[in-house]
Formats: structure tokens, C-alpha cells, sequence
């Protein structure tokens, strides 16, 4: 009579084995799921594993393109009638989700405004508030 373990190491194995089988004889769009919702749930050894997918796209490395003195323009403006509905004004965070511009786009664009006058500052480094003139 087997014992217990070695009963269950058989069921395990076998259970392996059919599980590799079925994965080696589908297609890629079926393992990947891009033909619609999934067919099979995902299971996990951890209980409380998830399976999650990022919020938000990762930042692109490396530098923005060159951008023209028209688009910087185009730009301020965006920002210039935004600041002008707040009038307490708004911080670089809350403008950038505001327009939804990358981090690395906005200093170039509120630097311009505050030397045009377009835009004036109260604060210091990340509590800078931009209030429109």
C-alpha cells in the first residue's frame, strides 16, 4: 500500500504533466489572450498573489523630442487658461495631470511663462503655486 506522500507527489505529477500538455498544444493567441476575455483563471501558489497591471505607462527613457517655439506657445496658452480658471492658483503637479503632459515637458513650458509674464510664482521648489497676470 503506497503511503500518503507518495500518493500525493503521484497526483501532483500527473496533474503537472496534463497541465503542460494542454499549454503545449495551444495556439499563442490562446496562452496570450488576445482573442477576447480569458478562457482560463490564473492560479497562483500564494493566496494572497494578484496578477495586476500597471496604472499608469512607464515614462519613456531618454529626452522628449526637440520641440518648436510654436509648441512651447501652444503650450503656455494651455496652461495660461487653466491657471486663470483657479484662481488660487495651481501647483506643477495639478497642472501637469490637469493637461496630461510628462513631467519632463513642463519646467521648459513655465519657465517661458514666468519670462514672458504670463505667469507669476508665489513658493519655493515643489510648493510653488503659478498664478496667471
Amino acid at each position: 500500500m503506497p503511503s500518503l506522500r507518495s500518493s500525493l507527489e503521484a497526483l501532483a505529477e500527473s496533474f503537472a504533466d496534463s497541465v503542460l500538455d494542454v499549454v503545449r498544444s495551444a495556439n499563442m493567441d490562446e496562452l496570450i489572450g488576445t482573442q477576447g476575455a480569458r478562457s482560463a483563471r490564473v492560479v497562483t501558489t500564494a493566496p494572497t498573489a494578484k496578477l495586476t497591471r500597471p496604472t499608469a505607462k512607464p515614462a519613456k527613457p531618454g529626452r522628449l523630442p526637440r520641440r518648436s517655439a510654436e509648441d512651447i506657445a501652444a503650450a503656455l496658452g494651455h496652461v495660461v487658461a487653466l491657471v486663470k480658471k483657479n484662481k488660487e492658483g495651481l501647483r506643477a503637479e495639478e497642472i501637469r495631470a490637469n493637461l496630461g503632459l510628462e513631467s519632463k515637458e513642463l519646467p521648459r513650458v513655465l519657465k517661458e511663462g514666468i519670462a514672458t509674464k504670463k505667469l507669476k510664482t508665489k513658493g519655493q521648489k515643489r510648493a510653488t503655486t503659478y498664478f496667471a497676470v
